[in-house]
């Protein structure tokens, strides 16, 4: 697959930092997912494995759809009643079996798991298989390679750590940051504690970060690697979807988290990377965001 671009940020929102944008988004599934599952489904499809099952807020799900098709094999995808319906559409569109259930991914997890059981399937669980990490080590590479050089920072959002465990590992120096919403902090805890650690919460608008339980690979893999992670409030969150907009770039809120960590993170010396992990937003959601950032929390 050919390396996603990296371009300068405009000048709105560099304010005067050397700042760049690694536009995941621009894939034609809208976000950075099918780095993980392509390489995953494969080694499945290598083992005999016909049909896979996982569960997902809606990226994961289409890219893993999207990863079935190219395998030959049949995705079912579990996700949360409530989830974005630009993203289930999309799901529809790449013909995954679609399951709505649970209020929330790791309900919607549970699930799986248990139609798993009962099918005698395979599981793909979302950040639990290292072939993931292995196809996200491509962007860390891609950056340098596009840059020119080591970046000073380069700021991930985190969901269930992934993206942030294989960027950090492509860069092969301690460079990257994690960004977790406030509202669903679990990694950022669990990494902390050393050890996966219990959550009641994960009330963020942004989806692709909406994670209650944390993964214990991915927990112990980026204690290894001592990546620091960053919070971000709703507000926050929002006016970053707010700002990218303003500069003529339509992101959803997990990619807006790494724009909104600037404001919480030291200043750096050198150039800094924002991975901008998606674009795929509900028009309501969206709209308000832009309009209306002060209805959400700060």
């Amino acid at each position: 697959m050919d390396a996603t671009p990296l371009e300068q940020a405009a000048d709105s929102l560099a304010r005067g930092r050397p700042l760049f944008l690694k536009r995941e988004d621009q894939h034609e599934l809208g976000a950075f997912k099918w780095r993980g599952a392509l390489p995953t489904l494969e080694r499945f499809r290598a083992a005999g494995t016909e049909s896979v099952v996982t569960a997902s807020t809606g990226n994961h799900g289409a890219a893993t759809a999207w990863a079935a098709a190219r395998t030959g094999m049949k995705a079912v995808v579990f996700a949360p009643e409530g989830a974005s319906e630009a993203k289930l559409a999309t799901l529809s569109e790449l013909g995954a079996e679609l399951h709505l259930v649970g209020e929330d991914l790791d309900a919607a997890k549970d699930r799986a798991r248990e139609f798993v059981s009962e099918r005698g399937l395979a599981f793909f669980e979302d950040g639990a298989e290292p072939a993931q990490f292995e196809g996200y080590e491509a962007i860390g590479r891609e950056i340098v390679q596009q840059l020119g050089e080591r970046p000073a920072r380069v700021v991930v959002p985190v969901g269930n750590g992934a993206l942030l465990i294989g960027v950090a590992r492509g860069l092969e120096a301690d460079s990257a940051v994690g960004v977790v919403a406030k509202e669903a902090p679990v990694m950022a805890l669990s990494v902390s504690a050393g050890h996966p650690v219990d959550c009641d919460r994960c009330a963020t608008f942004a989806d692709g970060m909406a994670v209650r339980v944390a993964v214990p690979l991915a927990v112990e893999e980026l204690v290894r690697l001592r990546v620091p992670f960053v919070e971000v409030s709703e507000r926050g969150l929002a006016e970053a979807v707010g700002a990218f907009a303003a500069a003529g770039i339509r992101v959803e809120g997990s990619a807006a988290a790494a724009l909104a960590a600037l404001d919480v993170l030291e200043p750096v010396e050198g150039p800094t990377v924002l991975v901008v992990t998606g674009s795929n937003i509900d028009e309501e959601l969206h709209r308000r965001a832009v309009e209306q950032p002060e209805s959400f929390p700060d």
